[in-house]
């Protein structure tokens, strides 16, 4: 398997959780779900759900491998069935819509008639959901020693922090969100998380041998 240096990991970490968790695209919904809820209540919410998420995506990182190992789960396999969830998330990136796998309507419904939806929905599963899990898992699977671990883990609070940053920016209503430019970037997203998926794909079958490395 290709080994990575840690400028390298680092990058893929970064793009690759940025991307899948896409904070950009959860504002319009953030904003539906808090039509009266005060900049000041927003910004409790956006702080409350980038650190829970933060604490998930952290615990599963860290947690995977010995849940493999209790399941008898190779990491090859999880790198399969990872890259398909990624891939299902960007095909629905590529026509500029919210992944069902992110969160359902029914999930963004019942957030809507909360009083406060900063732990679920926002934070789990709009933040932390599958998608973001398994990208946090393969890629504590790809670190090779302590450096990129502790590197990844420093990635996942560094997206979160930026994800707070960016719903704090739409607490006043998210005036600088321009919808075609959003598509546009939800679409270039999209393409890169595919690309992405695919890396993982063939990372899983270079491990078991069935292309060469």
């Amino acid at each position: 398997m290709f080994c990575m240096n840690l400028f390298e990991f680092t990058l893929l970490a970064l793009s690759s959780l940025f991307v899948i968790i896409d904070p950009i695209a959860v504002v319009p919904t953030f904003l539906a779900m808090t039509p009266n809820d005060s900049a000041k209540q927003r910004m409790r919410m956006a702080r409350i759900a980038s650190l829970t998420a933060a604490g998930v995506l952290v615990a599963f990182a860290l947690a995977g491998p010995w849940i493999f190992k209790l399941l008898g789960i190779g990491i090859p396999a999880f790198q399969m069935a990872g890259s398909i969830v990624l891939l299902i998330v960007a095909l629905d990136m590529l026509k500029a819509k919210r992944s069902e796998v992110k969160e359902t309507q029914a999930e963004t419904d019942a957030g809507a008639a909360k009083d406060d939806i900063a732990i679920t929905p926002l934070a789990v599963p709009m933040l932390a959901g599958p998608g973001a899990i398994s990208t946090a898992i393969l890629l504590h699977g790809r670190a090779v020693d302590f450096a990129q671990q502790a590197s990844l883990i420093v990635c996942i609070l560094v997206v979160c922090a930026s994800t707070y940053f960016v719903l704090g920016l739409s607490t006043r209503g998210a005036k600088w969100l321009n919808p075609i430019a959003m598509k546009l970037i939800e679409r270039l997203m999209g393409l890169l998380l595919a690309a992405i998926a695919m890396q993982f794909l063939v990372n899983a079958l270079t491990e078991l041998k069935i292309v060469p490395a």
